[in-house]
């Protein structure tokens, strides 16, 4: 994951390099998950103030209709917008999958960057020490085209696994994470 926001922040740095805009970089997942993303990218960019968007009513977007996750997705994005953010990075692996070229197109027609995150099968790839990867994601995001397409690039170097992971276990793992410990509200 670490490699995937430094290429976030490359990315949105590219595009800003040298620019005077004050305005937020809006950051959004279906949930609390990209919050990881976000605290990495306020490691990487200091100079950067954020917006954090997290979809916890809709949550989870995986077990949505894709055409649910890019509806979704662009309100967020909308919402982001409208609170004066200059770039989006879509730190939800579901959404990325199935609406980041939807995204692209409606948004960057507007000058407004739209960087998404998915899982890092490249890098996970090129770093192994054993012949196994295994990708942990939801079972919409590893049946994306999208994925797919990444996976058989890189089939040949490592017996790539599937895994897919249910949203509630997660949260649980994303709440342990920032203090947060036993069950809970529904």
């Amino acid at each position: 994951m670490l490699h995937e926001i430094r290429q976030i922040s490359a990315a949105v740095n590219e595009v800003y390099i040298m620019n005077t805009d004050n305005r937020p970089i809006g950051v959004l997942d279906s949930g609390l998950g990209g919050i990881s993303v976000l605290r990495e990218l306020v490691k990487l960019m200091p100079g950067e103030d954020f917006l954090y968007y997290g979809d916890s009513a809709n949550a989870p977007y995986g077990t949505r209709t894709p055409e649910e996750v890019i509806d979704l997705t662009k309100k967020d994005v909308d919402f982001l917008l409208e609170r004066g953010a200059k770039a989006i990075v879509v730190a939800c692996n579901t959404a990325t999958s199935v609406a980041i070229r939807e995204l692209r197109e409606e948004y960057e027609k507007k000058d407004i960057p739209v960087i998404g995150i998915e899982p890092a099968l490249k890098p996970a790839v090129l770093a192994k020490e054993h012949s196994k990867v295994v990708v942990m994601a939801t079972p919409m995001t590893l049946s994306q085209t999208k994925f797919n397409s990444m996976l058989h690039v890189y089939e040949d170097e490592a017996n790539i696994i599937k895994m897919p992971r249910s949203e509630e276990r997660r949260r649980e793992r994303v709440l342990e994470s920032v203090g947060f410990a036993g069950g809970g509200g529904g």
